[in-house]
């Protein structure tokens, strides 16, 4: 009786799903991503290292990207860098459930056309400016850093980021996170949040916040950002002007 009662448990065990963490992808070629497992601030976290540095911006390129809640994934912050500008080009939405942040004070970009969802206990751990869409594409004056043709970085000379691009009925970018604070003895409500003076973006086809908080301090004068963008026809399908506090 007693193999009757476990062999059905272990079978499920073995049926469950695995959802696959932060996996490079080999589109920077030697200049890929790298994964280290690290503990930071007490917390068992990923340390990302590597990618592809042009000019003030290092580059990061993933087929998957995803945080377990508990976990925390950093990225590295190499001398010199303003912007840290991450891509998804697998077939999967982000699900980020633990903490995110940077090692450092540049400001973050991650993009998944798939979409992203910020858990119930997602945070931001960063003293830069916050970046999260469900574009296709990061817009340059000279190229565009793309999930749907993931080409390696072109070795030139790279300015800031100025766009946004879409596909087709982009997806949606859902926020989840509700943490509490107490603030002078009054219980306060914060979720994702960045430093005084920085932006929270959050950019997608539609922005959901089920039972999720945005906190942001003044003053932030661009704030948080549903879709606004210039429209190339078909709904959501065209390029998003990166807000200038960036």
């Amino acid at each position: 009786m007693a193999w009757r009662l476990i062999f059905p448990l272990a079978k499920l065990i073995l049926q469950a799903p695995t959802v696959a963490q932060i996996v490079p992808d080999d589109s920077l070629g030697a200049e890929r991503s790298v994964v280290m497992p690290d503990g930071i601030g007490g917390l068992p976290s990923d340390r990302i290292d590597g990618g592809a540095i042009r000019g003030s911006n290092l580059f990061h390129s993933f087929s998957e990207f995803n945080i377990q809640e508990g976990r925390g994934a950093y990225f590295s912050n190499p001398d010199g860098i303003t912007n840290i500008l991450t891509r998804v080009t697998g077939t999967n939405r982000s699900n980020i459930l633990g903490t995110l942040g940077v090692l450092g004070n540049t400001n973050l970009f991650l993009i998944n056309p798939n979409g992203i969802i910020f858990g119930s206990n997602a945070r931001l751990d960063l003293r830069g400016s916050f970046l999260a869409s469900s574009a296709s594409g990061i817009l340059f004056e000279s190229f565009e850093f793309s999930t749907i043709n993931p080409q390696a970085t072109p070795l030139l000379t790279v300015n800031i980021p100025i766009g946004l691009r879409f596909r087709e009925n982009p997806a949606a970018i859902v926020n989840q996170s509700a943490v509490s604070r107490v603030v002078l003895g009054v219980p306060t409500a914060v979720g994702l949040q960045v430093s005084t003076g920085q932006t929270l973006a959050l950019v997608g086809g539609d922005l959901t916040l089920n039972s999720g908080n945005v906190t942001i301090s003044v003053p932030n004068i661009c704030g948080i950002a549903a879709l606004t963008k210039k429209g190339e026809g078909g709904r959501g399908k065209g390029i998003w002007d990166t807000c200038p506090c960036f």
